[in-house]
């Protein structure tokens, strides 16, 4: 646990949170959407700093980043907590449980950030990829890493949902190198429905990201029933293009997980036909995932 430094005080020892666009206002003992954001006493305090929940060495094109330091290694830590609820969330037992109020459970083993990249460097590894959960709820803890990673020679990856604040990505600033960006929906019913979130925000950040000179590679899982509508599909790749139609689309196969048992496997027709309205729409680089 570690003070935060995105936050502001507010009156009667509230405090907002200026982590995601959520901005959560979260008074005295109680805890952000994300779980692990809580104010103690008036302050802002990160219950992860220093708890990885997941730590493993993974191929770069697993976050999935195709090119981006292709055929390297990339060292992938994440915590607990996630600002989102999305039922299908393949890592659910790591990015929920932080809010389940009558067992919440904080866990992680101790790793200080001068250990990560001790780790990440030993290992041969070229980035370290913040991952797994989303790393905007834990940016203080990215900072540190991700600083002491660019001293080694490192770059640094966000594997994201893309809902940072201005602030959080302000504090982040020539830190990171590459994202991937998951773009679920393009409809704002869609993020508001099954995330918890505005779609206005996660747009708006992919093309910062990009207008700032980070690699950017968008992911968008695609599930029947939820956001399969040629019409959704059309709207995501067309927002792609208009950025660059150069960026790397992955689309990525649903399977039954979590809270959403009851949709069936995408099928591999849907998934042809995503890469056909994107190729038609202009993108260059689509891959189909989780095949």
């Amino acid at each position: 646990m570690k003070k935060a430094v995105l936050f502001e005080k507010l009156e009667k020892s509230k405090v907002r949170c200026l982590a995601c666009c959520h901005r959560c206002i979260i008074a005295p003992e109680k805890v952000g959407i994300c779980g692990v954001r809580k104010n103690i006493s008036g302050e802002l305090f990160l219950l992860v700093y220093g708890l990885v929940a997941a730590e493993h060495i993974d191929p770069i094109e697993k976050k999935p980043l195709y090119h981006f330091l292709p055929n390297s290694k990339t060292y992938s830590i994440g915590t607990v907590g996630c600002n989102f609820k999305c039922p299908w969330c393949q890592n659910f037992d790591i990015s929920q449980v932080s809010k389940l109020e009558k067992q919440s459970r904080i866990f992680g083993n101790k790793r200080k950030p001068e250990e990560i990249v001790e780790a990440a460097v030993e290992s041969g590894c070229k980035s370290i990829a913040y991952t797994y959960n989303e790393p905007a709820i834990f940016s203080e803890f990215v900072k540190d890493t991700a600083t002491l990673a660019k001293k080694q020679g490192l770059c640094n990856v966000l594997v994201t949902n893309g809902y940072f604040t201005p602030e959080s990505l302000h504090y982040l600033d020539r830190l990171i190198d590459a994202v991937n960006v998951d773009l679920k929906f393009f409809s704002g019913q869609g993020y508001t429905s099954y995330c918890g979130a505005k779609v206005k925000n996660i747009l708006e950040n992919i093309r910062f990201f990009h207008d700032s000179g980070v690699h950017v590679e968008v992911t968008t899982p695609i599930i029947p029933g939820v956001n399969d509508s040629q019409n959704e599909l059309k709207k995501i790749a067309s927002f792609i293009a208009s950025i660059d139609k150069n960026i790397p689309w992955h689309i990525s196969r649903f399977f039954p997980m979590y809270k959403m048992q009851d949709k069936p496997i995408t099928p591999i027709s849907t998934l042809k036909l995503a890469e056909k309205i994107g190729s038609g729409l202009g993108l260059k680089n689509i891959y189909i995932g989780n095949v």
